[in-house]
């Protein structure tokens, strides 16, 4: 049995949750049986007390458990990145697409629960090597169909990417071929989220009902309000676009135009997600993890939020509370699984905080 005690942070600012009387801060709670109690359990023994600041466990809303540069990995590698994620905190993954079957996970009671997107879904020769399910417009509906089906509630389209007869980044998918399978996936019961770095595709993803974009480094002051309109959620993945730099010099000989491209994307990106926060555009935390970057990223991407102007409070909100009621999962609720994490001090005042656990409990249990 485990007991929680200090400060424990149960919405955002300290306010009630809904439906409920009170401060959201709680002095303590337990772990009983792997769930979060605020009673203390009548004739408790062999408890062990952790002292700090406890929030819900971290929410790494765009990384890839069982990918890497190449394509699928293997399920030790596998293994790996997740408990890179899960030591720093980040407990509830959204697989933003993976070539890898990674179901095994499940039954791993150490391991962070995954929300799986299934497979990238792409144009022929229009992303990573062996990373997407390729193919036509005229397929796309039925793929869609199929990924609905064996994700977690999310389907991942490439919304976008480089156009070698354009050498710049362009849209992938017709708009009626976008709408049409947005569609699709929403009968199935799922949402759709999509890569985009550039600016040409969001207006025709936006009218189409999508749901989510990552990286979003193409919104501008005209595409702003259509995603604050449509509650379109972003997930900008700003240790990601960091590397942008070096992919423009690495492509710079063979397609200057997208390199130059990618450098004004680059150069703007703060002020980009600022505008998108300032226009109450919903933003969460990703890394972008797996492939080209290494997974236990999440609190160098909270930090990267606040560069961009946003507040701390809000910045770990988007890792936290806000992430997880996004996805449906609870947070520090009466009841609810006992995944959280403990630190020294508050991290909504210092988020660098979040860069050093003192405690990470996975369903009731000190993993880290």
């Amino acid at each position: 049995m485990v007991h929680i005690r200090g400060r424990v942070l149960v919405t955002p600012d300290g306010e009630a949750p809904d439906g409920e009387q009170g401060d959201g801060v709680l002095d303590e709670i337990w772990v009983v049986g792997g769930r979060i109690s605020r009673q203390r359990p009548v004739a408790a023994r062999e408890v062990v007390t952790v002292e700090g600041w406890a929030l819900p466990g971290l929410v790494d809303a765009h990384c890839h458990v069982g990918l890497g540069p190449n394509g699928a990995v293997d399920d030790a590698t596998a293994e790996r990145q997740a408990l890179a994620d899960r030591d720093a905190g980040a407990l509830l993954l959204r697989d933003a697409g993976s070539a890898a079957d990674t179901r095994w996970m499940d039954d791993r009671p150490d391991l962070p629960q995954l929300i799986r997107a299934g497979r990238h879904i792409a144009r022929p020769r229009r992303y990573i090597r062996n990373y997407a399910h390729e193919i036509e417009p005229e397929q796309l509906a039925a793929v869609v169909r199929q990924e609905a089906r064996r994700g977690d509630g999310w389907v991942k389209l490439v919304g976008d990417w480089i156009d070698r007869e354009r050498g710049d980044l362009g849209p992938c998918w017709p708009a009626d071929a976008a709408r049409e399978a947005i569609a699709a996936a929403h009968a199935e019961g799922a949402r759709v989220t999509a890569h985009c770095f550039a600016e040409d595709s969001l207006r025709d993803l936006v009218a189409a009902g999508i749901d989510c974009v990552e990286h979003a480094t193409g919104l501008t002051e005209d595409t702003i309000p259509l995603f604050a309109e449509r509650g379109v959620a972003i997930v900008p993945t700003l240790v990601n676009i960091a590397t942008f730099p070096d992919l423009a010099a690495g492509g710079a000989d063979r397609f200057p135009r997208w390199a130059e491209h990618m450098r004004r994307l680059h150069a703007r990106r703060y002020d980009t997600v600022r505008a998108a926060h300032d226009a109450g555009i919903p933003i969460f935390t990703g890394t972008d993890a797996g492939g080209g970057l290494g997974h236990g990223l999440i609190a160098r991407e909270v930090a990267e939020l606040t560069k961009a102007g946003i507040p701390p409070v809000d910045a770990v909100a988007a890792a936290t509370w806000r992430a997880r009621a996004w996805l449906g999962r609870p947070g520090l609720t009466d009841g609810a699984p006992a995944d959280l994490v403990v630190y020294e001090s508050d991290p909504r005042r210092d988020v660098g905080v979040l860069a050093a656990p003192r405690r990470v409990l996975l369903r009731g249990r000190i993993v880290a």
